[in-house]
């Protein structure tokens, strides 16, 4: 009888074992801005997703979601992702949630990679904090090419934006169009095509690898001048985040730091694989002159410290400290 009654109690511990295993397993909803599955971006956070079930041994897993098969506008993903709508997320429309991460968007303020490294290094606590104050965790970034400019009309100079209608993605970039004399007109990227073909606007500013891959026949003209970055921020719900266990939460952390560097990567070999394809389908591409380069700055650079005088001090002191990084 007291064998019986042991082996019945070694059964319930593993039993209940199990089930603790069970309940400790970790189920999360991970939602992406981008409904395209092909894009750098997608393919790295499915890889993030598969990683990490694979390295935490089932402990977490990440049910990735496209863009706009859930009911989650971009410009709420933060929102969404605070609430516990979604666990985790790519989120490339921050900024209005997070006004003083469009320092690192500012025309013509950060010119090459290592311009962006330092900045980076100066506004990544701020993006932290930023986002810590809405119930997210800021674990990384990936970083889209430089933006540069497409148009339906012939241009090899700045003075040609003059009078144009040209679709931008943030304030900042309006502002830069309205200082060579266009007119800034926001529009999300599927609006696009047909507000070309119906001339409503004349010209985009993105990168190849961004959105422009089948634009050459609206747009068959390519100045390069690149006008700013722009960088898509990996999330997660704080509660869900601190929920995890410690093991678990560092094999994420490594996985998105690891992953943001490829995807960046992945996007700078499809600009150049993107421009040669639009190259050959006729788009006429020019490089900018880096004279005119350098007037976009020193027309923009006063703007700066202006934006950021208007957007409070906490805005002044991370510019100037970026400036300061920079060397400007």
């Amino acid at each position: 009888m007291k064998k019986i009654k042991n082996t019945l109690l070694s059964g319930l511990v593993v039993l209940s074992t199990s089930m603790a295993g069970n309940v400790m397993a970790d189920n999360w909803t991970g939602y992406t801005y981008s409904s395209v599955s092909t894009t750098a971006a997608v393919q790295g956070m499915k890889r993030i997703a598969d990683r990490v079930e694979k390295e935490t041994d089932d402990d977490l897993s990440i049910t990735l979601h496209l863009g706009k098969t859930l009911q989650i506008s971009s410009s709420d993903i933060t929102q969404a992702t605070g609430d516990g709508i979604v666990d985790f997320a790519a989120d490339l429309f921050f900024s209005g949630n997070v006004p003083i991460a469009r320092i690192l968007n500012l025309p013509l303020l950060i010119n090459n990679d290592e311009e962006w490294n330092k900045a980076y290094a100066v506004m990544e606590p701020y993006l932290k904090k930023g986002f810590a104050d809405q119930g997210v965790t800021y674990l990384g970034s990936y970083r889209y090419p430089q933006q540069v400019i497409f148009t339906t009309f012939k241009m090899d100079s700045l003075d040609d934006l003059k009078d144009h209608k040209v679709r931008v993605t943030s304030p900042e970039q309006g502002e830069f169009v309205e200082a060579f004399g266009g007119s800034p007109i926001t529009l999300s990227g599927s609006e696009v095509p047909t507000a070309l073909e119906r001339g409503v606007i004349d010209g985009v500013l993105t990168a190849s690898a961004g959105g422009a891959k089948n634009w050459h026949e609206f747009l068959p003209y390519n100045y390069r001048l690149p006008v700013n970055y722009a960088n898509s921020a990996i999330i997660a719900n704080t509660s869900a985040y601190e929920g995890l266990k410690n093991s678990t939460r560092q094999t994420l952390d490594r996985i998105v730091s690891e992953e943001t560097a490829q995807i960046t990567q992945d996007f700078l070999v499809d600009e150049k694989t993107q421009e040669q394809k639009q190259a050959d389908a006729g788009m006429t591409i020019v490089d900018a002159d880096p004279a005119d380069i350098k007037r976009a700055q020193e027309k923009m650079a006063p703007w700066w410290r202006e934006w950021a005088k208007q957007a409070g001090p906490e805005h002044e002191k991370a510019l100037e400290a970026v400036l300061n990084a920079l060397g400007k």
